[in-house]
């Protein structure tokens, strides 16, 4: 592929902090769209939607992520088409008031070649929602 080829190519990164202040009504929510998803229990995916749900219920940071969509970030944007996308979601310690709790430059060290979410031997495996399939290596991607 030529220069002027993968000049069109743009990754984007984009870390957030975000604080869950109901977790119920983010599991509920996240619940209802697993349910438009899958539609009536009991279907060819119910084992899947079973895992998706207990996932949800059990930890705010999946729920979250089972309704974060990038495609909903750039899919107004014209001139631009989603190509690929992978996302997660973890719980982390954090002090807001901590001045050195927030390194933007912590990343920095890496070439950029490097996939999110497989560093320091995390479990990055998780249910796939939202049009994504899940790779070899059990990370989850929307596929575009």
């Amino acid at each position: 592929m030529s220069t002027s080829e993968t000049s069109r190519y743009v990754r984007l990164r984009v870390e957030m902090v975000l604080e869950i202040t109901d977790a119920d009504a983010l599991s509920g929510t996240a619940l209802e769209s697993l349910a438009a998803e899958y539609g009536e229990p009991g279907g060819d995916s119910a084992e899947e939607r079973t895992h998706a749900e207990i996932a949800v219920r059990e930890d705010g940071a999946e729920a979250l992520a089972s309704l974060i969509d990038p495609f909903d970030l750039v899919s107004e944007v014209p001139g631009v088409e989603l190509t690929q996308a992978s996302w997660s979601s973890e719980s982390i310690a954090y002090d807001p008031q901590d001045p050195d709790g927030w390194d933007l430059d912590e990343d920095d060290d890496d070439d950029g070649d490097e996939e999110y979410g497989d560093e320091g031997g995390e479990d990055t495996s998780r249910v796939p929602h939202n049009g994504e399939e899940n790779d070899d290596d059990g990370s989850a991607e929307r596929r575009a």
